[in-house]
Parts: C-alpha cells; structure tokens; sequence
C-alpha cells in the first residue's frame, strides 16, 4: 500500500539557491519534511540552471518523506533572459520594453513544452507571445 499523502506544497525557487530560509523553510516546516535535506535534493537536482527561477511541486507522506517535481521555469522569467531585461513594463498597453522574435520564441516553448497545454509548436509559440505582450515585450512579426 503506498503511503498516505498528507500535503503538497508548490514553490518558486532560484536553481542551485535553495536556503532553509523563508519562503523554502516555512512552507516546509509545516508539513514536518526535513528542510535541509530537501534543500540538498533540490539544489543538487537544479544547479545547471543556477539563477533561474524553478517551479517545484513537492508531495509530503505520512512519514515525513517526500517526493519532489521540478516543473520548467515560467516562461515570463526566459522571456526576460532571452531579450535581456531586468523586469517588465510597469504599464504593458503602453510601454515597451524590448523585442522578441519568433526563434526566440520556438526556443522558450521547447524548454516549456511538456508544462504547455498547446497541441503543437504553433500553439505553444502563441502562448509565449500572449505572455511577452502581456511584459511589455514587443512580438517581432516575420
């Protein structure tokens, strides 16, 4: 019989910079799960993407073990490494803060893919673009 699940919990961390500080050390702390032990795990498992903000959904059991997901980052922080920005526009409708291409654009939504709901690259590249908009980010038409 597997073990009984008794809590998940989503977090948004920097690949390779997981600290049992807030927010990883609360969120944790609550469910009872070895905080420095899931810090280990996750940074061991994401230092190839060191800085880059990682998803991570993590399954607490009954015995205080847990499992852990990591998902791709979201694609509003590669859009921001790809055209090279500090943060987006503070007024979208308005205001411009860069420019993204179509190649661009295929390569975001080939790191996202398994975490999109798009049928194929076309879709995909229609989410990421969605998203760029919504930064401020200029889609470069082709």
């Amino acid at each position: 019989m597997p073990p009984e699940v008794i809590g998940k919990v989503k977090l948004q961390i920097p690949g390779g910079q997981a600290t049992p500080a807030p927010p990883v050390g609360p969120a944790l702390g609550q469910h009872g799960v070895n905080i420095g032990e899931f810090v280990q795990k996750f940074n061991d498992a994401t230092k190839q993407h060191q800085g880059l903000v990682i998803p991570v959904e993590l399954t607490v059991y009954a015995d205080r073990k847990f499992d852990f997901i990591l998902k791709s980052p979201p694609a509003s922080v590669l859009i921001k490494k790809a055209v090279g920005l500090a943060k987006g526009a503070n007024n979208p409708s308005r205001e411009v803060v860069g420019e993204i291409t179509r190649a661009q654009m295929e390569d975001i939504a080939n790191q996202k893919m398994e975490d999109l709901n798009a049928k194929d690259m076309d879709g995909a590249v229609n989410m990421i673009a969605g998203t760029a908009r919504s930064m401020g980010v200029k889609v470069a038409e082709e």
